[in-house]
């Protein structure tokens, strides 16, 4: 199955459109649009966000790449050695995902990062799709409740029986979730998540599939 996006100039959110429009009118040289999936197409793991930040891949067309969110997701994915090359934060670079896809909630950039609720249900079927185009998959990471609770639900599960906690793993069918905060700064400089506890999810993970 091929690994859908959203076309460039899809208009199922008037909200997200119009912001879109803006952006494209004050900075013609960014990306604006929908940021298509990033990674290996065999991927075992596929890490879901929440979306496209406005300067981060609203500008690069790559998800995570150009803010601090990327700096240290990137970052640990070289940690771990599921990534060789040297990550760019305005995209150019020489960087490969080794079995690791990168994906969003929403598609495209929403005002203040904050996606409504009809603008998760408008893309959910693009993260379905790109769920079900993965053949090697067995794990995904949600980060953020937005992303775990959209994923939950393409995957049929039912969110009273799983709920978002940092740390926590959800075993919905064949494929297993691991719930972390978002890496944003907003996080990162609150203390709401460590640099320690990011890597945490990620040793519990690689740990799980290597036993």
């Amino acid at each position: 199955m091929e690994l859908i996006s959203p076309k460039r100039d899809c208009a199922l959110c008037p909200r997200l459109t119009a912001y879109r429009a803006r952006n494209q009118a004050e900075n013609p040289h960014w990306f604006n649009g929908p940021a298509p999936a990033f990674g290996d197409r065999l991927a075992w793991l596929l890490i879901v966000g929440l979306a496209p930040g406005r300067g981060g891949a609203n500008r690069t067309g790559r998800p995570f790449t150009g803010d601090w969110a990327g700096d240290l997701l990137y970052q640990t994915l070289a940690k771990f050695k599921l990534s060789t090359g040297t990550y760019d934060p305005n995209g150019a670079d020489d960087l490969k995902l080794h079995g690791v896809m990168i994906t969003n909630a929403v598609q495209c950039a929403p005002p203040e990062n904050k996606p409504i609720p009809s603008e998760i249900a408008n893309c959910a079927p693009f993260l379905k799709r790109q769920i079900q185009a993965l053949p090697n998959l067995k794990h995904i990471i949600c980060l953020g409740q937005i992303s775990h609770e959209s994923t939950v639900k393409q995957l049929g599960g039912q969110l009273a029986r799983h709920r978002f906690k940092h740390g926590a793993r959800h075993q919905l069918g064949s494929l297993c979730l691991h719930d972390s905060y978002h890496c944003s700064r907003y996080n990162t400089n609150t203390g709401r998540l460590t640099v320690a506890m990011f890597e945490g999810v990620f040793t519990r993970l690689v740990e799980q599939e290597a036993s």
